[in-house]
């Protein structure tokens, strides 16, 4: 009999522990979920009050029984889920725009890094239609002016080329835009020397 009493304790505590980690999951991730929404919330008012509606009925089908079962069993243990409940979505209510934050700014992080290798490639490739001009002997006889650094255009596509170099070494958001810039001053800068559109 004294068997029989310790085994229904264990299951009567197997039991509380279950529906209090079901409780305390359900309680953050309903919060988490409402407070999502509440902060990234472009739908109509309508809409909103709907979803929310929907988000704490779900939220609640799980965590009503997971609170009522272990306060049948034990009132004090439905007392101590009860307040890891409330503690659970509170904590996942101050801890949310946190979370947010830190997952938009690694979402923009990698963003801007996706950018930055984008606009390295498009560096090279600029850098390697220049130096043609530059190394090649007959297109130096041909196009002087693209190493004429008197010539207007010319000047500016110099600057253009070490403003974009000097943004190269780390990610920022100038150098995807210094990058557009040394296509457009080559580009006027091909023009001005006379180069033809289908040549350069």
């Amino acid at each position: 009999m004294a068997e029989a009493a310790v085994q229904g304790v264990l299951q009567g505590t197997g039991a509380v522990v279950l529906c209090g980690l079901v409780l305390v999951a359900s309680v953050a991730a309903t919060v988490f979920v409402i407070r999502r929404r509440s902060l990234l919330a472009r739908e109509d008012n309508a809409e909103r009050s709907d979803q929310l509606f929907w988000d704490l009925f779900l939220g609640a089908c799980v965590a009503v029984p997971a609170l009522l079962i272990p306060a049948f069993i034990s009132p004090w243990a439905g007392l101590f889920l009860g307040g890891a409940g409330v503690a659970a979505g509170v904590a996942a209510y101050r801890s949310s725009p946190r979370y947010f934050a830190w997952r938009s700014g690694r979402r923009e992080s990698l963003q801007q890094v996706a950018a930055h290798q984008e606009a390295q490639a498009r560096h090279d490739e600029l850098i390697a239609r220049w130096r043609r001009y530059e190394l090649d002997p007959a297109c130096l006889i041909d196009y002087p002016a693209l190493t004429d650094v008197r010539i207007p255009e010319t000047s500016a596509l110099i600057k253009a080329m070490r403003q974009a170099e000097a943004l190269r070494m780390a990610p920022q958001q100038g150098y995807p835009d210094a990058v557009t810039s040394l296509g457009a001053t080559l580009a006027a800068a091909e023009r001005a020397a006379g180069i033809p559109a289908e040549q350069a």
